[in-house]
């Protein structure tokens, strides 16, 4: 199955993909790597998902704000290889950054909305290393960021 297919079979509709608001780039590839800037958790009505986990929002929140960040990833992605996903060979690495409290030990749990999102999207060439860290605050508040590094074909 393809991806496109994958993404129609899950009933997947990707968001816009944002242009950055600073002096940055969204996407840049490097040889055959795409890196995908941090795409921060907004909601399907393009509201910002903010508050920190352990206070504002339990796991399963951050879970869908992590995977809302995914969705924004393969927007990202999508754009960058010209509406053509067949481009990508894998998902390399995501690193996922959730606004916190002290005391909140289950940023992993959080950050597996990304990582099942890319995963069910991409199936094999979806598997990816991670790492999930803990922040005390994140851009405009929100509740989680994740960036991302793809292989292309």
């Amino acid at each position: 199955m393809t991806v496109n297919e994958n993404i129609n079979k899950l009933n997947i509709q990707l968001p816009e993909a944002k242009a950055p608001v600073g002096n940055y780039v969204a996407t840049k590839v490097s040889g055959k790597l795409l890196f995908v800037s941090g795409q921060i958790s907004i909601d399907e009505n393009g509201e910002l998902i903010k508050g920190k986990v352990g206070k504002d929002l339990d796991v399963d929140s951050g879970y869908n704000a992590a995977k809302r960040c995914a969705l924004g990833i393969v927007s990202q992605v999508k754009k960058a290889c010209n509406d053509d996903l067949s481009k990508v060979k894998s998902c390399v690495k995501l690193t996922g950054f959730v606004n916190s409290t002290d005391d909140f030990m289950d940023q992993p749990k959080v950050i597996n909305g990304a990582s099942d999102l890319i995963a069910s999207i991409f199936e094999e060439s979806g598997m990816h290393t991670r790492a999930a860290v803990s922040t005390n605050s994140l851009p405009l508040g929100v509740a989680v960021e994740v960036d991302a590094i793809f292989e292309l074909n």
